[in-house]
């Protein structure tokens, strides 16, 4: 057996076994008054070790890219992000002992990048977030090292039949529920990856749930999925971290999705501020637009007269935007007033009231 593979081989095991030192996360009920027979549960991704639903994806990329052959010993590990995935990338390269530079837009939080080094990492910021691509690319040239490319292999390097992904630990959770059987599935897509997982799950196991992809304001996808336009760009990043993409990814795959609403900034910021206070603790704003598509769901199923449950991501918590999203300042500096849409947001949860239809795009 080749030093490489040798390799190789305790890399996948140092991997494994910090997989069996981890428990799943957690499932929580948040409770719908205006909305009747419709029970909403939140998968809370930010109990990973790393803090996001990112955790799942790091450890599926790093062992895919460790079985096909493309890390070695010492060789650094690149990757383009918005943060969240970076983190927990620079988790699994610090196990594995290996350098790792994360190609990020120069708006990232200081939390995330405070995060990155935390567990050895670099960050590489740029100016321009469409060059991110580019850049890793460069960089893994220049050092020899590999580009793990998160936007094109997360569909891929996650096993959607089985293998604890996030939708048999969904299904396993929600076994002894009401409605054990989920009318809905809410993500929002970042790499796309999720959306993958879950709507190849629910075919592959023969359920009736649907997959609902709730985009940001600054993203091709919602377009993509309604024209098939493969080459739709836009010269600006998402204004919700982890989100969004000016490009189409391959990783995201239309097909699989059953519908997509296209939630506006404000509104997704709006919703994580409820959410947040509904929970009591802090949540990233990429919860708020899961909210946001839980809520349509929601408010479809009363008007057709269905009863059922509804599962939304949880993303990640809410400390890695205490200097942005939760910050004042910050919000009057970009120009967000929240607090009449945090009181519409409160109105469709517990009195049932429409979403503000005007700033909503929706294929549901």
């Amino acid at each position: 057996m080749s030093d490489n593979r040798q390799w190789a081989r305790e890399a996948i095991r140092i991997i494994e076994a910090d997989f069996q030192r981890s428990a799943d996360t957690h499932l929580i009920p948040l409770p719908l008054p205006g909305l009747p027979g419709i029970e909403l549960y939140f998968k809370d991704e930010s109990s990973h070790p790393t803090g996001s639903l990112k955790h799942r994806l790091a450890r599926s990329l790093f062992l895919y890219a460790l079985c096909n052959g493309w890390l070695k010993p010492g060789a650094p590990v690149i990757e383009a992000s918005s943060g969240s995935t970076a983190i927990s990338e620079a988790y699994f390269a610090r196990l594995l002992g290996l350098p790792f530079i994360a190609v990020m837009p120069a708006t990232t939080s200081q939390e995330k990048i405070a995060q990155i080094a935390f567990y050895g990492g670099k960050s590489h910021l740029v100016q321009d977030p469409t060059q991110i691509y580019a850049e890793s690319e460069r960089l893994a040239r220049e050092h020899d090292g590999h580009f793990l490319d998160q936007f094109t292999y997360a569909e891929r390097a996650t096993d959607w039949r089985a293998n604890n992904n996030i939708a048999e630990s969904i299904f396993q959770q929600m076994r002894f529920e009401r409605y054990p059987e989920p009318s809905w599935l809410i993500s929002s897509p970042g790499t796309g990856g999720t959306t993958a997982t879950l709507g190849r799950y629910v075919r592959y196991r023969q359920h009736c749930t649907r997959v609902l992809c709730a985009d940001a304001e600054r993203s091709v996808f919602f377009e993509y999925y309604q024209t098939g336009d493969a080459s739709l760009r836009l010269d600006c990043g998402s204004r919700i971290e982890g989100i969004g993409r000016p490009r189409v990814e391959a990783s995201f795959l239309p097909k699989v999705i059953d519908a997509m609403v296209k939630v506006p900034d404000a509104l997704s910021l709006a919703a994580m501020h409820y959410l947040a206070q509904r929970l009591g603790r802090r949540v990233g704003g990429s919860s708020g637009t899961n909210l946001i598509g839980a809520l349509m769901a929601a408010q479809q199923m009363v008007t057709a007269g269905e009863s059922g449950s509804i599962v939304a991501i949880l993303c990640d918590g809410g400390e890695r935007y205490a200097t942005t999203y939760y910050d004042q300042d910050w919000l009057k500096a970009q120009g967000y007033e929240l607090s009449g849409l945090i009181a519409a947001v409160a109105a469709s949860v517990e009195r049932g009231e429409p979403l503000p239809a005007s700033v909503l795009r929706a294929g549901i």
